[in-house]
């Protein structure tokens, strides 16, 4: 009789499992329109969450609370979310025309409207990819409250510790804390958070803000005060999903009307039956990679390029970037900021206006029909496919649009080097499917080098959100025949459009070009050096021109 084979899963298939449930489990939950996500409905996502223990949440499956993956998650969501019992997710149901105040996290560009007390909404316009990411960051604060409440909750009954009750006195007063004051109160933060003193000290400050220096003490307290009450009250925490929101995710509702405004201004510009190049990059690499050295060159003598470019990127530096801006207007640059609730402005270049004997490309050789350029902000996840496939319809039906190529220059991931390091990939992999995309990318390797940054080539995969991702999963994608470079959110989506549009709906040239690069933001494969671990500061500089350059000079017929 032939054995039985013990046949026990690797973690990287528990965790590509997890992502999958998580995936599922969320767009259930969606479906059935609210769930209660310490409560029984809840129980999958954190189940599933729990097993997955992604890299961005660190201790998320010990005792102790979180750190870092609590200041990740807190500058992505409203400020006073951890206050809020009743969270809504809603479309963009006319909200800005009332008297409720926007609120805009620092990190995620979505508007949030603070209802009452009890009340939070979230509004959803850049399609499930937000939802998921939402999702995701709310039960990973709700696990880390009820970690908080193991600590402070001595019984049933609701008596509470007494670093709970001092914490209690710190938090009720309305002046900023003197020195001794956030010292104590820090004590016995510690105590509540499984954390050293000195770990709290060495955090304290980022969760702060001008108007609330001690926020990282009210965070803490919220989130402990509305797990308590879930126990000892039973008022659970409630996410709910609007209607409306219901009735028109998945439609592209927000991606045909920002399409629609692109194609309207370039209209009443004349520019519809130009050769048009589409680039999705951020809102000034192009401007400045364009106008900006001779403008600043009598500023900043012998200094390189890249420096210059560090220069503007600095937050001090809003009177360089609007000499930049002028002059960009003055020739032909049109600025859409938007209006569609896609969060995705817009600027369009005419270059027949530009006088390129004072631009960066003075070599510039352009055929007779001078092309435009649209530069559009970064999509978020899903979001990609929506904004691309309505960008590349006909407009109104019947007018075909032109358009030579798409360039994609992002943020990523990387899986080998570190950040900063640029990569060139050859195909998307959708993660959690076998889907796959290869492409003919104009970009390689070889021309990024010698710039003293470290180049990778390869297949990259797309994630269904950052905050998902574990190291045995991406080991596996690098490791295995995958042999995965990086991960990203978009370029499956946005590959998806081009195909379908050139090769399947003829709706733009069956030729038209590709170009992917991406800077690489963190490794997850390295401990410390996550998304969490902080921002990449003026690392991202170099490379993101460097990107921004090549393409430009592809479009400009630069040899």
């Amino acid at each position: 009789m032939k054995e039985t084979k013990n046949i026990s899963r690797s973690r990287a298939q528990e965790s590509s499992a997890a992502i999958e449930k998580m995936y599922i489990t969320m767009r259930h939950l969606f479906n059935r329109g609210f769930y209660k996500p310490m409560g029984i409905s809840g129980d999958t996502l954190r189940e599933a969450l729990l097993a997955l223990r992604p890299e961005i949440y660190g201790n998320i499956a010990e005792e102790k609370v979180e750190l870092n993956g609590l200041l990740y998650v807190i500058e992505r969501l409203p400020t006073g979310i951890e206050e809020c019992r009743f969270i809504n997710l809603t479309s963009d149901e006319g909200y800005s025309k009332s008297h409720f105040k926007a609120i805009v996290p620092p990190k995620r560009r979505r508007n949030c409207y603070r209802i009452d007390e009890e009340q939070m909404n979230v509004e959803i316009t850049r399609g499930r990819s937000d939802i998921y990411d939402i999702l995701t960051h709310l039960t990973f604060i709700f696990i880390e409250s009820h970690k908080i409440k193991n600590r402070i909750l001595l019984d049933d009954a609701g008596e509470v510790s007494r670093d709970w009750t001092k914490l209690e006195i710190a938090v009720s007063q309305s002046k900023k804390l003197t020195l001794i004051e956030k010292e104590k109160a820090i004590s016995h933060a510690a105590n509540i958070l499984g954390r050293t003193f000195e770990e709290v000290l060495d955090i304290y400050d980022a969760f702060g803000t001008e108007a609330a220096p001690d926020r990282f003490l009210h965070v803490i307290y919220w989130l402990g005060k509305l797990a308590i009450e879930e126990v000892v009250e039973n008022n659970k925490r409630t996410i709910t999903f609007s209607p409306i929101l219901r009735e028109r995710l998945g439609h592209h509702i927000h991606g045909e009307v920002w399409a629609t405004n692109i194609k309207e201004v370039l209209k009443a510009n004349q520019l519809l039956d130009r050769p048009i190049h589409v680039i999705s990059a951020n809102m000034h690499s192009v401007m400045n990679s364009i106008f900006a050295t001779p403008i600043l060159k009598t500023k900043f003598k012998d200094k390189s390029d890249f420096f210059m470019y560090e220069e503007l990127s600095k937050s001090g530096a809003k009177e360089l970037r609007s000499q930049v801006e002028t002059v960009a207007l003055k020739q032909g640059m049109i600025f859409l900021p938007d209006t569609s609730g896609t969060n995705i402005d817009v600027q369009i270049f005419d270059t027949a206006k530009i006088d390129w004997s004072k631009s960066s490309f003075p070599k510039a050789d352009l055929e007779e029909k001078k092309p435009v350029l649209i530069v559009m902000d970064y999509a978020f996840g899903e979001q990609a496919y929506e904004t691309i496939d309505e960008l590349l319809k006909p407009y109104k039906k019947d007018t075909l649009l032109n358009v030579k190529s798409v360039s994609i220059m992002g943020k990523a991931g990387i899986l080998e080097g570190g950040k900063g390091d640029i990569m060139i990939p050859n195909a998307h992999i959708n993660e959690g499917t076998a889907d796959n995309y290869f492409f003919e990318n104009e970009l390689t390797a070889e021309m990024f080098e010698g710039n003293d940054i470290a180049i990778f080539a390869g297949p990259m995969v797309t994630v269904l959100g950052t905050s998902l991702q574990n190291r045995d999963l991406l080991k596996f994608f690098h490791e295995s025949t995958w042999g995965v470079i990086g991960l990203e959110m978009e370029g499956s989506y946005y590959q998806k459009a081009i195909q379908s549009a050139s090769k399947i709906r003829k709706s733009v040239p069956h030729d038209i070009k590709v170009r992917y690069a991406y800077y690489a933001s963190d490794n997850p494969l390295e401990t410390g050096s996550t998304l969490a671990s902080g921002g990449l500061g003026t690392t991202g500089v170099k490379p993101t021109y460097l990107i921004t350059i090549k393409i430009l000079e592809q479009i400009f017929n630069i040899k």
